[in-house]
């Protein structure tokens, strides 16, 4: 019972530190240690923003029209896409606008080697990418742009908020809705006291010259560049004024598709930064990287069934384990309920918290399976999602 006790609390502990604890710290951090930028930007710089896009047609136009009608000099935004591979009728709708850059060659190898393929044509001092079936704020660009004012800022991070349409199903809503508020919670306070660690692909920007490309087997490379400029010494700022908006996945099995992809990616992104697991090299970046990203993939997983293996051995020891081990089983009847309603025209959103806490946990084992096997592809069929309303 000794050993269930030790490991019952250090799983207890490693898993209110990953999704509570390092939120708490890094708040009362930030009050104490925030980095201060007295650089203000005198002119607005040229920029390129870069969409990379495969069979889009659905949300392409849509696109185009948000992109070139953001709040910025015309003169000084230049618009490209590149479609390598598209079989649609994305790249004829791209031809329709003469405002924008097209690159397409037939072949599809994945969106990294079509970004690698375009860059070394990007001629401004600044890049933001952006996916196609998103739309981004007005101000966006203007926000992003600011921050290249401090020489020190290398890369600067969009927010990302999850739109779900009223007929589309809850666990959006309550689930990766959820999510990505305290993602942004979190990236806003690692930025105040350092830098962000992981930039969302929907809306992130770079210095051009800092663009190193990253192997074209990478699956998460939004991520692994992110962090790559940050290990270079440079501050990737955040900056949550400028955000794209992306609809939820329609689905739990296409959320399940897209989670699943990300956690293969992320220990490949892991295996390459390993550098960044050494504090003594990188001691605040280190911290952050293994706090807010590194622990999520691989101990608080592992935690969660320890948790409540250890739990069954306690609960016949007293009435405090006993109770522990129904609110764990109780969380995961709520998980279940909510999988068996997940299609269901239902409105009480704490379903749906339950089941996608479990389902991206879940998927890290789905993912580290994946990657030992070397069978995802940087070539994927995305997770279906429905157009977002244009501001």
């Amino acid at each position: 019972m000794t050993l269930a006790l030790y490991i019952f609390w250090i799983s207890i502990a490693i898993l209110f530190y990953t999704y509570v604890g390092y939120g708490i710290l890094v708040f009362f951090i930030s009050k104490v240690r925030r980095k201060k930028t007295t650089a203000i930007a005198t002119e607005l710089p040229e920029v390129t923003m870069l969409i990379a896009a495969y069979n889009e047609e659905d949300f392409i136009r849509a696109k185009i029209i948000n992109t070139l009608t953001l709040d910025y000099p015309k003169e000084r935004l230049n618009v490209a896409m590149v479609t390598d591979g598209s079989t649609d009728k994305t790249p004829e709708i791209i031809q329709q606008y003469p405002e924008i850059t097209l690159y397409h060659t037939a072949g599809r190898k994945g969106k990294i080697h079509a970004v690698n393929r375009v860059m070394p044509m990007i001629k401004t001092p600044i890049v933001i990418f952006s996916d196609a079936n998103t739309s981004l704020n007005k101000e966006a660009i203007r926000e992003i742009v600011k921050h290249y004012a401090d020489k020190h800022t290398g890369g600067v991070a969009g927010e990302k908020r999850v739109e779900a349409p009223a007929e589309e199903g809850e666990v959006s809503v309550g689930g990766e809705g959820l999510y990505w508020k305290y993602e942004s919670f979190l990236k806003k306070k690692d930025a105040e006291i350092g830098s962000v660690v992981g930039a969302a692909g929907e809306l992130f920007s770079i210095r051009t010259e800092l663009y190193e490309p990253p192997n074209e087997d990478m699956i998460i490379e939004d991520f692994y560049m992110s962090l790559r400029i940050a290990q270079k010494g440079y501050r990737f700022a955040y900056e949550p004024k400028a955000y794209a908006i992306e609809s939820g996945s329609v689905s739990i099995g296409e959320e399940w598709k897209r989670k699943v992809r990300i956690c293969a990616g992320a220990f490949q992104a892991m295996l390459r930064l390993k550098p960044l697991l050494n504090p003594f090299a990188y001691p605040m970046l280190s911290f952050q990287y293994i706090s807010h990203r590194v622990l999520r993939w691989t101990l608080a997983p592992l935690s969660l069934l320890t948790a409540l293996v250890s739990n069954i051995f306690l609960a016949q020891t007293s009435w405090f384990y006993s109770a522990t081990l129904i609110a764990q089983v109780a969380f995961y009847l709520v998980a279940m309920i909510g999988y068996i309603l997940r299609d269901k025209p239902v409105t009480i959103k704490g379903f749906f918290v339950p089941l996608y806490f479990c389902m991206m946990n879940l998927a890290v084992y789905a993912g580290l399976r994946r990657f030992i096997k070397g069978k995802q592809s940087v070539v994927w069929e995305k997770a279906a999602r429905k157009p977002v309303s244009q501001n």
